[in-house]
């Protein structure tokens, strides 16, 4: 008999509440769960060999201060709160993480007009932030060339795989129980809770939260639910610069973004253990976790080529998609985009690094969802769009999952 009195099948591994996802979201959610139901049986499901091994180990490292985001919006929210509260989790758990600033950079008089809005916008996100100009960027950063830059001194770099490894160890400190190498094949909701069908056994339980990231949408469809977006993977393809060049910049340097190209562009990112990063791009990935483009899966790609909304993001990102494909294949041509803002840069600093996979959800009409999107049913609730800023947000995130839960347990 679980906390809340239900009585399950005796051959199921009974639990108050299962988590679906180890990563960053999954571990911080369930590590503020436990905190407030600590007499509860609570388990985390997780298909990978340890915490992290996806969106939160694949990606810039970087504590977000919230600059691109509609005000108001959750992600705009929730970011900047995560900002803070990353930064004291970290101090609170002995995790090193440095403050070392983001400086948006303008090459063109066109992006100089592009951030203005920007600088408007961050007015209504609350955000702390200098206007700098053309003088004002060189003396912050002699190798980079701008007409000017909004300097944000919020924004951090840490190692976001290290912060979810410590909520899992205070998870499972507090009584908390992690199954690694456990893959869910199947899920059914009924009156008292929910089955969960895993290729090491069943489980059961009264509640059920996924954070699962880049498969959110079939985690979904296993209750029979059809939900009305799919995710669409991304792949952000990165390079590293030579060691000689780790003091190239003093601050994280990104490109004003283009608002009719729906990622951020290239840009320089400080990375914790010292060394310096140029990316990510943004180039449809031929499979749900393809990090590298020999990564095929059949059944991913007709999957997409299906799905309208899909056919209809490609059809509008055509020409930038066909560019970004470029790129991705000539060093050359990725390489001109960071020379706009770093020309000392050539094409044998670009080293090979790691890409990530962005789990992007689209909905049906053709749109990419923007905000942070969640799915609820009366037992469960599912993260289903949780793509940067979700590593910095993901305090906040596991708090507002929280909240949902705490009114179905009412």
């Amino acid at each position: 008999m679980g906390l809340f009195g239900i009585k399950f099948k005796e051959f199921s591994l009974v639990y108050d509440f299962i988590i679906i996802g180890g990563g960053i979201i999954g571990m911080s959610f369930s590590m503020q769960l436990i905190r407030k139901y600590p007499d509860s049986k609570i388990a985390i499901l997780e298909k990978e060999q340890s915490a992290g091994r996806h969106q939160t180990g694949h990606n810039s490292g970087v504590i977000h201060a919230g600059v691109y985001y509609t005000p108001g919006s959750l992600k705009a929210r929730f970011c900047f709160d995560g900002n803070k509260a990353t930064k004291s989790f970290c101090d609170e758990n002995g995790i090193k993480y440095d403050v070392c600033g983001k400086l948006l950079v303008a090459t063109t008089p066109l992006e100089m007009e592009r951030m203005k809005a920007l600088w408007e916008r961050t007015v209504a996100n609350g955000l702390e932030r200098f206007w700098l100009d053309s003088l004002q960027l060189k003396e912050r950063e002699p190798n980079i060339r701008g007409l000017g830059g909004i300097f944000f001194p919020s924004s951090g770099i840490v190692n976001y795989v290290e912060v979810a490894q410590s909520m899992a160890k205070r998870f499972e400190e507090s009584g908390g129980k992690v199954f690694y190498d456990t893959e869910v094949v199947g899920l059914t909701e009924h009156s008292q809770g929910m089955v969960v069908k895993t290729r090491k056994g069943r489980f059961e339980s009264r509640y059920l939260i996924t954070c699962s990231g880049l498969m959110s949408d079939r985690i979904v469809r296993m209750l029979d639910i059809e939900p009305d977006f799919i995710i669409c993977p991304f792949r952000g393809e990165y390079y590293q610069l030579p060691s000689k060049h780790n003091n190239i910049v003093k601050h994280l340097i990104y490109p004003i973004p283009d608002p009719d190209v729906p990622f951020l562009g290239i840009h320089l990112t400080r990375m914790i253990d010292g060394s310096v990063t140029v990316g990510p791009n943004a180039v449809l990935a031929w499979a749900r976790e393809g990090y590298t483009k020999r990564d095929f899966s059949y059944h991913d790609i007709m999957e997409m080529i299906g799905h309208g909304g899909i056919r209809k993001v490609i059809a509008k990102h055509f020409g930038t998609g066909i560019i970004e494909m470029k790129n991705s294949f000539c060093k050359s041509g990725y390489l001109k985009i960071v020379q706009r803002y770093c020309p000392i840069l050539d094409k044998h600093d670009l080293h090979p690094y790691p890409a990530g996979v962005r789990a992007q959800a689209v909905s049906n009409d053709g749109n990419l969802i923007e905000d942070f999107l969640f799915v609820n049913t009366p037992s469960s609730v599912h993260v289903c769009n949780a793509p940067s800023p979700a590593a910095t947000s993901a305090i906040p995130i596991g708090a507002h999952i929280l909240e949902k839960i705490d009114e179905m347990i009412k």
